[in-house]
């Protein structure tokens, strides 16, 4: 009965271990999107820190956006949490109450989003939040983010400077990039089927006529479609933009009214390279109003 008992107990402890050692490893921190994830561990690279993602969904707005159990594990498990800030992750407020978070958008002036919006959509567009589109802010949140880090770190602080210029260096040339490719188009005026591309176009002096946010089986409606198909034809804009992720039957739409053409834009938030889908967007941008 002893020897029976004894069995037991060590194959208890046995299963306990099999489940700890299954369990979702810790990260030293935690980076809510793509862009603030991407520069975070081209910060941290050769420092031993280790990085993971929280939002890794193929989306392109958090407007309604919700944790799951394993990423609220992961963030909550995190000594540092880098967040793209500008009202971005409000969803986290009650994980952010609790955490150490490094906020990329400090210092970047916050421009009020006046553009038109689909009627149904009910977010609040007071501001927009969409930072990372432009490589100018780019550039200061990757300084933002250096400076958490280098005050949570200290120890890598000559590292993570080391980084940061090769960062800086990668973040500047998209900017040239975009400045050499964008100088001399056709049009400069944008029609977007997503709000998030202002910063976009202030960077690289374009103008947004129109920014629509719809949401999925919602579609604008037809008396914002005859508005839109008379800016077309008012300002002979040759294309307009959809978003990866989103709806593209108005855009079609138009584009069977008009004539104009229709072009995907990347909001850099969802895949694996924030610098391939920035470039991205310049290239189309060029094809579509050269």
């Amino acid at each position: 009965m002893k020897i029976t008992s004894y069995l037991l107990i060590c194959s208890l402890i046995l299963l306990c271990l099999a489940g700890c050692g299954s369990q979702q490893p810790a990260y030293d921190i935690a980076a809510t999107t793509l862009p603030v994830y991407q520069f975070t561990s081209m910060l941290v690279e050769g420092t031993g820190l280790t990085v993971t993602r929280l939002v890794t969904e193929n989306v392109s707005c958090l407007h309604d956006y919700s944790l799951n159990v394993g990423q609220v594990k992961a963030a909550e498990s995190a000594r540092l949490i880098v967040i793209n800030g500008a009202g971005l992750e409000s969803f986290m407020e009650d994980i952010l109450h609790d955490t150490q978070v490094v906020d990329a958008s400090c210092g970047i002036e916050l421009e009020a989003d006046c553009h038109h919006h689909a009627e149904h959509d009910g977010h609040d567009h007071s501001v927009d939040s969409h930072i990372w589109l432009s490589p100018e802010y780019a550039l200061i949140m990757a300084r933002n983010i250096y400076s958490g880090l280098a005050e949570a770190y200290p120890q890598h602080k000559q590292l993570l400077q080391t980084n940061l210029l090769s960062l800086m260096k990668q973040l500047q040339e998209l900017l040239d990039y975009g400045r050499e490719n964008l100088t001399q188009l056709s049009s400069r005026e944008l029609i977007t089927f997503h709000d998030g591309f202002g910063h976009f176009a202030h960077c690289f002096d374009l103008e947004i006529l129109a920014a629509v946010e719809e949401e999925a089986g919602s579609e604008t409606s037809a008396h914002q479609l005859i508005e839109l198909i008379q800016l077309v034809n008012q300002h002979h804009i040759p294309a307009i933009f959809t978003e990866t992720n989103g709806s593209s039957a108005s855009a079609s739409v138009i584009c069977r009214e008009t004539g104009a053409a229709v072009y995907t834009l990347d909001m850099a938030m969802a895949g694996d390279d924030y610098f391939a889908a920035m470039r991205h967007n310049i290239d189309i941008i060029r094809e579509a109003l050269a």
